[in-house]
């Protein structure tokens, strides 16, 4: 990996020649190529069955009989993520390890199928509870920032529930975590009739991304990305010339209000690279995949064909293909295919 800490790009951004920042200046038609990255995609190989086999545990230890027909399992599907084609019981029957089954008779006399917790899984998924209760608090911080990147603080749990294993929420969020706290969250009716999950007061100290802390005693006004491109990444001049330029453009806070940015300008883009970049690090595993974030656009105040700043800046974000989906990971947040910062939570998926 080639990495250039690029904090040094146009350190005051008043001072760049051939810029006019009163934002006269129009987005640049430049798209940088996407190449294959083998150890970011080692990264993200196996998340979509790890999270629904987690999922499937959460499910079944929440289960009143702790041992669930597979008729009923069925009804969560939809947050699992598994392929269409592939039938919910043979995808639990890889994972002996995990789910023990046995069956009953129905009124007809057909077997039907049981799946309760083997004790290695029961015992790993107290743990992870154990861990949940420890870092509680960074959970809540998590959430709060989220709530705090969109307008109005506010989010549908449809919303929150799409993102929920990204940010290493409780699988029963809405239940376990948020009551303990009523001076922070309230549950409120949306105009669709959604269930939607409101901040109640804004923290400013909160209110500083990632990249601001990393950038402490530098103006505020003119930060540049970490980015790196694969090793053996060919970079045109004019490319290079290009990204140089747009690093050196005024940074805009994505807890800030956007609405006097022009959406038709690179000042804009580098605002809308901001959120992601921010959103991206507030997940636990500094990946989400593409599909996640794409009912954002209105929350986080976004115009139209946002996601194609994934492509147009490979040197900060990655796309993986792996598991017939698209996961955009962070690039810095990665030494190879291994995390350089790794939640508690992480480690105890793993185990599974």
């Amino acid at each position: 990996m080639i990495w250039w800490l690029v904090r040094g790009f146009g350190q005051c951004c008043r001072s760049q020649k051939g810029y006019d920042y009163s934002q006269k200046l129009t987005l640049v038609n430049i798209k940088l190529k996407w190449v294959k990255d083998k150890t970011l995609d080692e990264a993200v190989a196996g998340q979509r069955d790890l999270k629904a086999a987690c999922t499937l545990v959460s499910i079944i230890f929440s289960d009143s009989e702790d041992c669930v027909p597979i008729y009923r399992l069925r009804r969560q599907s939809r947050q699992l993520g598994i392929p269409d084609e592939l039938k919910l019981s043979s995808f639990v029957r890889r994972y002996p390890s995990i789910f023990h089954e046995s069956s009953f008779l129905d009124s007809g006399g057909t077997p039907v199928p049981l799946f309760s917790l083997t004790p290695e899984a029961l015992s790993l998924h107290q743990e992870e509870l154990r861990i949940l209760q420890r870092n509680q608090m960074d959970t809540v911080i998590r959430l709060q920032k989220l709530l705090m990147l969109v307008k109005d603080i506010t989010l549908p749990l449809q919303t929150i529930n799409q993102l929920k294993w990204d940010l290493g929420l409780p699988h029963d969020y809405h239940q376990s975590l948020i009551p303990r706290f009523p001076e922070l969250f309230s549950f409120v009716n949306l105009k669709d009739d959604r269930v939607g999950l409101k901040l109640l007061s804004w923290d400013s100290h909160l209110a500083l991304s990632h990249l601001q802390k990393n950038n402490e005693g530098a103006s505020s006004d003119c930060l540049a990305f970490p980015i790196g491109f694969p090793r053996g990444y060919g970079l045109k001049r004019k490319c290079m010339e290009w990204l140089e330029e747009w690093q050196g453009l005024p940074y805009t806070s994505p807890y800030s209000d956007p609405s006097h940015l022009d959406p038709r300008t690179d000042i804009s883009e580098k605002r809308i690279v901001g959120v992601f970049h921010e959103l991206l690090h507030l997940t636990i595993l500094k990946q989400t995949e593409r599909k996640n974030v794409s009912n954002l656009r209105s929350p986080l105040r976004l115009p139209q064909k946002f996601t194609k700043v994934f492509e147009r800046h490979p040197s900060i974000f990655y796309i993986s293909k792996k598991s017939d989906t698209q996961t955009v990971v962070l690039r810095e947040a990665y030494c190879g295919s291994e995390l350089l910062e790794k939640h508690p939570l992480v480690e105890i998926r793993r185990l599974c």
